[in-house]
């Protein structure tokens, strides 16, 4: 696969793992879908499949070389780095625009969300009675995950590990989104934003010669959470990898058609017009994260009404949709040079 790769599909595939770290970010949005529709999903779970006791196995013995061959490592390592640059840039853009012109943001999610389904389904063929209760199923999941309440903050290091495990699960299934499940896990803002700026401060201190952080309890605790989300977030990325490819080999038709559904599904979440629904304190006031947001509960939605700005919203619906379908072109394109 390496060897076919040319320097322009390398720098693609560093702004694809752009595009799924930013959508791993927002929640309602899943990454696995932009990988599932710019034609590398099976790629990138069978790559990460690789990531076995074989591969630990080389790893420890020295064997350098033959591991990083062995799990693909040229393209995990650009992916991966497209995901890291993404979460300290891209989606902090992000975060502005959604700020700022939510209604936009959201519609062109819709609209790569509905191209996506266009996207999949159009080569999908085995339709049966199985397929069809599969494709069920995941719509019903996909839809009923998006009106459940969210729970608590819990920072117990056991439970943050889970998250880790599960919030991850949207780069790995196309539909599900791992931000979102994060929001009503209630620990989006403890895993996504709190913690990441306490590594982003430390970072800071430790470049200016500034070691007191130390010292500071909160920051420290904030770091071992970061660490431990982060180790369970690699455990859920290996283990769903493996579960995936094993469901892929031996029940492709099924799963294809559930991953349909989620993404069907998801479109409940990532509905254009909605209403923020932010978490308040006791006296009513809305609860401030550390970087002094206000913190995200839900979301209600509504039926627009038609007007200008409906219309603007409408047009970016059809903006997302074409930046899907030029994905799709790229990446026919891609396969057919491959070949």
């Amino acid at each position: 696969m390496e060897s076919t790769r040319t320097l322009k599909d390398k720098i693609f595939l560093v702004l694809k793992g752009l595009g799924m770290g930013a959508a791993n970010k927002v929640p309602g949005v899943s990454g696995g879908v932009v990988a599932f529709v710019a034609g590398f999903y099976e790629e990138f779970i069978y790559s990460l499949k690789k990531i076995n006791g074989k591969a630990f196995k080389l790893l420890i013995n020295g064997r350098y070389k033959s591991f990083y061959n062995y799990i693909n490592g040229r393209f995990i390592s650009l992916l991966f780095f497209g995901m890291i640059v993404s979460y300290f840039s891209v989606s902090k853009v992000l975060d502005y625009l959604i700020e700022h012109y939510e209604l936009y943001v959201w519609s062109v999610f819709f609209g790569m969300i509905i191209g996506s389904i266009y996207y999949i389904n159009k080569d999908f063929k085995d339709w049966n009675y199985r397929t069809y209760t599969s494709l069920a199923i995941g719509i019903l999941l996909g839809a009923g995950i998006s009106f459940l309440s969210p729970a608590k903050e819990n920072d117990n290091l056991w439970f943050v590990f889970f998250c880790g495990m599960i919030s991850v699960s949207g780069m790995t299934l196309p539909g599900f989104s791992g931000s979102f499940i994060l929001i009503l896990l209630g620990n989006y803002v403890l895993l996504l934003v709190d913690s990441v700026n306490a590594l982003y401060d430390t970072f800071s201190d430790i470049i200016s010669g500034n070691f007191n952080f130390i010292h500071n309890q909160q920051r420290i605790r904030m770091l071992k959470v970061l660490a431990v989300f982060t180790i369970g977030s690699v455990a859920g990325l290996v283990t769903f990898s493996n579960i995936l490819s094993f469901i892929l080999k031996r029940y492709k038709s099924i799963t294809l058609s559930a991953i349909i559904g989620f993404i069907v599904g998801s479109l409940g979440v990532v509905w254009p017009w909605k209403h923020t629904i932010y978490k308040l304190a006791d006296n009513g006031q809305p609860i401030l994260d550390s970087t002094g947001k206000k913190i995200i509960a839900n979301y209600q939605r509504y039926i627009p009404d038609l007007h200008t700005e409906t219309y603007y919203a409408i047009a970016f619906i059809f903006f997302g949709i074409a930046i899907v379908l030029g994905l799709e072109y790229y990446g026919q394109k891609t396969r057919k040079i491959n070949e």
